[in-house]
């Protein structure tokens, strides 16, 4: 089979499919959402109170916390399913291209980014389900640390890890631009909404772009320093980096306010489960 008809087949399976996935990447986005609500509600507490670490705010720290409460493990075992949804739902944009980007270098850009969130996003669920199954879950080596040190051992790893610091910078200014623009609401439904609940869902995505943005910003920076000492530790994380915002002056106003920055794009991306548009049926 030549690889014109590969790809029609697989565009006819997806459109076959579409009503499955289509509740799943809605799943997915209500998933993702909880998880960034829970990382804004961790960090804020860490902002607010002594003896709680801002590094509770990280996605792998806010949903070990799910696990240790009551049903802990039913409900990690729904936010598995529905990270696995939002992954397959990314991995069917970068492969497929339901939403049919230029053929250019943005466009393909994109679908690479997308290609990297699935496996980002399943990376969680497989924590997540672990965690469910098991009561726990060993974080193995593919922290920002663990990666970096690998590929800082090979030859020009230090040019690519300061590549993917600066397309990490390139992302957070991204998120800005988002934000100032209102770019998000492109694929939207929020004109059906009444006008008040329109303009709070669409200023909840502008603070939380934003706050990804000042997040993304320092990881960005981590992976830039880590490269320019050749030392894999300067290399960090979400939570890494809202622990950084921790340690400046007046870093409790600084990490609350990046607090309710990821809580407003939690509720945002909660809200999308609803009313995002997912062109399934025209890939």
């Amino acid at each position: 089979m030549e690889k014109a008809e590969v790809k029609q087949e697989v565009r006819r399976t997806v459109r076959g499919a579409a009503p499955g996935i289509e509740a799943l990447a809605r799943a997915g986005y209500f998933a993702k959402g909880t998880v960034y609500v829970l990382m804004g509600l961790f960090a804020g507490r860490a902002a607010l109170e002594t003896g709680h670490s801002a590094g509770e705010g990280d996605p792998k720290s806010a949903l070990e916390r799910v696990g240790e409460q009551p049903f802990g493990e039913v409900i990690l075992g729904l936010l598995a399913l529905g990270l696995a949804g939002y992954a397959l739902w990314h991995l069917v944009r970068a492969l497929v291209d339901p939403e049919h980007h230029k053929p250019d270098l943005k466009g393909w850009a994109k679908r690479a980014g997308y290609g990297l969130s699935a496996g980002a996003h399943l990376s969680l669920a497989w924590f997540a389900l672990t965690y469910a199954l098991h009561g726990y879950a060993v974080r193995g080596s593919d922290s920002e640390e663990g990666w970096t040190a690998r590929v800082l051992q090979i030859q020009f790893g230090g040019w690519i890890v300061a590549l993917v610091g600066v397309g990490i910078l390139a992302l957070a200014l991204n998120q800005f631009y988002l934000a100032w623009r209102k770019a998000f609401l492109r694929r939207l439904h929020f004109g059906q909404l009444p006008e008040p609940l329109d303009r709070l869902l669409t200023r909840l995505g502008q603070i939380g772009f934003a706050a990804r943005g000042v997040v993304l910003g320092i990881i960005g920076g981590f992976l830039l320093e880590a490269a320019w000492v050749d030392n894999p530790q300067r290399a960090g994380g979400i939570a890494d980096a809202l622990v950084t915002l921790e340690n400046r002056p007046a870093g409790p106003w600084l990490l609350g306010l990046v607090a309710l920055g990821l809580l407003a794009y939690g509720l945002f991306v909660v809200a999308q489960a609803r009313y995002r548009v997912i062109p399934l049926e025209q890939a």
